[in-house]
């Protein structure tokens, strides 16, 4: 009900939404003799505001066009080379030969999977991550279907099948590949590894990175962690699941919608966002076109969300958040035991911010006591002052602070003949 609710003021605000944009295109235009005063600068920015608050977002684009290595402008296309029908992997192919000429005598750059998080947002949230790894890395991520867009017929999506995937795009990407784990993707990705080290999968990568994941909640819970241990997982049943409305390809499937993670979102930090929109408009009227730009921007992307699987999210609520089966070595695959302690030859760094509100100090760290056989001079630990959540994977910090140690990280366990024989037999098929 809730779910056709929404869908029906969407609907009604379309009026809305058009008066508004009228209005805006109005007291913007130059043949608007208004457009210069004050008055209608107030007019165009309350426009702007209303609009924004009340449009429907979709699916944005990743707009990566180019990149720089070693000061040479190469171009970028993101190109989808693997797909099913919960994710698409996602290899961001950069110009063979201005990337040739951008190297000249140097070795192929390391190949990095990026998991982006499946909890309510599209994978470019990740855009400026991507952004950032793109000079130094073959880089491919995750792109994850909006559950809302997946038709019945094919069948349920679960923590089980998440790890499959993971597992499968991981040896996609190839042998001596390096994984990069931001936030939610960590305990399954975590898994996957531990799967493929124990069967010695010549797939398992050369290092992973986990950023700001909940491998063990328990450690410095935060308000995501404590509403996960004292609500009884049937309330999440009952409060957090609705069906899918016609006329969406998955009318009927069972979700837990975007709409509500980001109004959770919204409301740990709801002075916040008000602030921030009371600015959008006070630069919009000061004719601050570059803060106003960055404000949408934003904006754009982080109310654009989509649906997760019922059972995937449900999964997750108990066996990672509830149960903590991982940390408690109770964590079991398709009837499997997972046994991080299997990993031997995958390298380990884990970020964390220290101000994460999402995953506290500790959370990300502990795949390093669940990595117990794992040499201490392949596992390493960083913890960026100053920042919270998104600061650990995007932001100015991220890019200057966090983004060297990952680079560093990863060229020191880089298997340069693996990695030259991979792309030997890459540029044959």
């Amino acid at each position: 009900m809730l779910y056709a609710m929404i869908e029906m003021q969407r609907a009604a605000a379309a009026p809305v939404r058009m008066m508004a944009r009228m209005n805006r295109m109005i007291f913007e235009s130059d043949f608007n003799a208004l457009s210069k005063t004050e008055f209608g600068k107030s007019v165009a920015a309350s426009a702007a505001l209303m609009e924004s608050l009340t449009r429907s977002y979709g699916k944005p684009i990743w707009g990566l066009d180019f990149t720089e290595v070693n000061g040479h402008e190469v171009a970028v296309e993101p190109k989808s080379v693997w797909s099913d029908a919960w994710c698409s992997l996602v290899h961001f192919k950069r110009n063979r030969t201005q990337l040739a000429a951008a190297l000249g005598n140097e070795t192929p750059q390391p190949r990095l999977l990026i998991v982006a998080p499946l909890s309510g947002h599209y994978a470019t949230l990740l855009r400026g991550t991507v952004e950032a790894f793109l000079p130094h890395f073959e880089v491919y991520i995750t792109d994850w279907t909006d559950a809302r867009m997946v038709p019945l017929t094919q069948g349920r999506f679960d923590l089980d099948d998440y790890i499959d995937y993971i597992r499968r795009m991981i040896s996609e990407v190839g042998p001596g590949a390096n994984v990069l784990a931001v936030c939610q993707p960590g305990p399954p990705v975590l898994a996957a590894i531990s799967l493929m080290s124990e069967d010695r999968d010549p797939n398992v990568p050369s290092s992973m990175t986990f950023m700001g994941s909940p491998i063990d909640c328990r450690k410095s819970p935060t308000v995501p962690n404590q509403l996960a241990e004292t609500r009884e997982f049937e309330w999440f049943k009952d409060n957090m699941i609705y069906t899918v409305p016609f006329p969406y390809p998955g009318a009927m499937r069972r979700v837990y919608p975007g709409f509500v993670q980001l109004a959770s979102f919204m409301n740990m930090n709801w002075e916040r966002h008000v602030d921030a929109q009371w600015n959008f408009f006070e630069h919009l009227v000061g004719d601050d076109g570059d803060s106003a730009q960055k404000h949408r921007e934003f904006y754009d992307e982080y109310l654009s969300v989509l649906d997760l699987s019922a059972e995937f999210y449900l999964d997750t609520i108990k066996r990672v958040f509830q149960e903590h089966q991982l940390p408690t070595g109770k964590f079991y695959h398709r009837g499997r035991l997972v046994k991080p302690q299997r990993i031997t030859e995958t390298a380990l760094l884990t970020v964390e911010g220290e101000n994460d509100d999402i995953s506290g100090i500790g959370q990300t760290q502990a795949a390093h006591e669940l990595c117990a056989n794992l040499p201490a001079n392949m596992q390493d630990d960083y913890v960026q002052p100053g920042v919270g959540h998104y600061g650990v994977f995007n932001g100015s910090r991220f890019r200057s602070e966090i983004v060297p140690r990952v680079v560093d990280f990863i060229h020191r366990f880089h298997d340069e003949k693996v990695e030259k024989n991979w792309i030997n037999a890459f540029e044959m098929v």
